[in-house]
């Protein structure tokens, strides 16, 4: 048998980094994955371990590679951890990282941005994948699970109509998503944190001030503002799953409806995706 593909490494490696050289703290906390191709088939095909890392020491090294370079944000740092074994490990073709935040947002306290407590930010975790090997990398970011709702301007109508059809059109609805973005740079940001702000301001706009003829036509017309916008994103991919907020029938108790109580379901959802890429 012919062992045609394989790799390995090592899931939710937790690490906070906290740079305190001065008062104004900063808290950096990331879930990473970390996986290996290369010459490792002989651990799987004559159980020889020879050329194997340890799953334990690339969590190491993940933890060494965070104390040496404690102030990086996650695009540079997911960049010093794959070098690491790039330049090391001879056997090591290449290296995929996954990292996902947990943000911690800086508390004002007494109308001043406070130096050292912070709260947990609950919308949305900032997303880094790193796949580099020894002829170039792939850098990309984005966001998971960011969830976003507009009230109305939002519409459903004129889809299929046929023995399976229940839903009505409907021309003002409520439209919310747990939105998952990624972009794809042509090349590292000089500031992602900034960048990446920015990127999501664009979305957010697109979504709130244009009317929506579905989660289709806005993810399209979101990503198409990030590219013009952005000319070192490659493209960018979205997968948005309907939240849905359902009418209330209260009829049974002498009550209109008026656009004013709704059953707020996710279960089972619509689910939407689309890459859109430059010049494509």
């Amino acid at each position: 048998m012919a062992l045609t593909k394989a790799r390995y490494g090592k899931g939710r490696v937790r690490v906070l980094r906290l740079a305190r050289e001065s008062a104004r703290h900063a808290v950096r906390e990331l879930t990473l994955t970390v996986l290996l191709e290369g010459d490792f088939g002989a651990a799987w095909t004559a159980g020889d371990n020879r050329q194997v890392i340890a799953t334990d020491s690339i969590k190491n090294i993940v933890n060494v590679t965070a104390a040496q370079y404690v102030e990086a944000e996650t695009e540079a740092f997911v960049g010093h951890v794959a070098a690491l074994f790039l330049e090391r490990y001879a056997q090591v073709a290449a290296v995929t990282i996954e990292a996902l935040e947990t943000r911690w947002l800086r508390r004002t306290v007494d109308g001043v941005p406070h130096a050292h407590t912070f709260t947990l930010d609950g919308n949305g975790a900032p997303f880094v994948r790193l796949v580099a090997d020894r002829t170039g990398a792939v850098l990309q970011s984005g966001l998971r699970g960011y969830t976003l709702m507009k009230t109305t301007e939002s519409g459903w109508a004129d889809f299929v109509d046929d023995a399976f059809r229940t839903l009505p059109d409907t021309h003002d609805r409520i439209c919310a998503t747990s939105m998952d973005a990624t972009w794809t740079w042509t090349a590292p940001p000089t500031d992602p944190v900034a960048t990446n702000a920015a990127v999501l301001d664009t979305l957010i706009t697109v979504f709130a001030t244009t009317y929506s003829a579905g989660v289709q036509d806005s993810m399209y017309r979101m990503g198409e503002a990030v590219l013009a916008a952005r000319p070192d994103i490659a493209e960018i991919h979205f997968a948005m799953p309907n939240k849905h907020y359902l009418p209330m029938n209260l009829a049974p108790f002498g009550i209109a409806h008026g656009g004013q109580v709704f059953l707020p379901t996710d279960e089972p959802h619509g689910q939407i995706e689309a890459t859109l890429m430059r010049g494509a």
